[in-house]
């Protein structure tokens, strides 16, 4: 992973970097740093200048907001295969939340110097970038929606039917009651309650692994 030339192959398919020239994506993936983090570590800091634009080569990552009194709420969790921090590495603002690694992590890291550099060769990929940052905004919006309009067991249950394979979430290590909660905007009591619900409802069946759909019907019920 650690081979810039394999970087190469992953840029070709990112959506941002479409329409680009084998010379200018040669040129961005020769800049790139690789970046290795523990489960736990902190990648980068809200508030910091960003150093570019993030490529998740492999682990998982959150976003995350933090308030004054050490409260946190997911925005993102990130996946291999997907870029993070975009708005810091296109624009001249600071890191807008943290990242930490949820699990050891690998992380191509594309300069913002080299970004830029491109954009004036190649000004085209400009839409690309608007396109992709557009799509960030539907997706805080559609958060900020969730949050103001749904109960937290219509969240959970909407998680559980988006994240589904087949009838089965499978739980990573990393995913404490704690750290869902966030995920979800609220705190393990309210969380618990909502699975209690769920599970009385014979919609769902929970354990340390997994989380089982049992009821489809009456999950999608508890989304809408």
């Amino acid at each position: 992973m650690t081979d810039n030339r394999a970087f190469l192959n992953h840029l070709r398919a990112l959506p941002v970097f479409r329409g680009l020239s084998e010379a200018a994506l040669a040129q961005l993936a020769g800049g790139a740093a690789w970046r290795e983090f523990r489960a736990k570590q902190v990648i980068f800091l809200e508030g910091e200048t960003s150093s570019g634009l993030h490529y998740l080569a492999s682990g998982c990552v959150k976003a995350v907001k933090q308030s004054l009194e050490g409260r946190e709420h997911i925005l993102r969790v990130i996946n291999p295969g997907e870029m993070f921090n975009d708005i810091g590495a296109f624009t001249d603002r600071p890191n807008p939340a943290t990242a930490i690694a949820l699990e050891d992590s690998g992380i191509w890291v594309l300069p913002r110097s080299a970004i830029a550099q491109t954009l004036r060769q190649q000004p085209e990929m400009a839409q690309h970038i608007i396109e992709n940052m557009a799509e960030s905004l539907v997706q805080l919006v559609n958060l900020v929606a969730d949050l103001s309009f749904r109960s937290v067991a219509s969240r959970l249950a909407r998680l559980l039917m988006d994240e589904a394979e087949g009838d089965v979430i499978r739980r990573p290590r990393w995913q404490t009651q704690a750290e869902l909660a966030a995920q979800l905007g609220t705190v393990p009591d309210v969380l618990q309650r909502a699975i209690r619900a769920l599970q009385a409802d014979g919609a769902i069946e929970v354990t340390r692994a997994e989380i089982r759909i049992l009821n489809r019907p009456a999950l999608r019920a508890w989304c809408e």
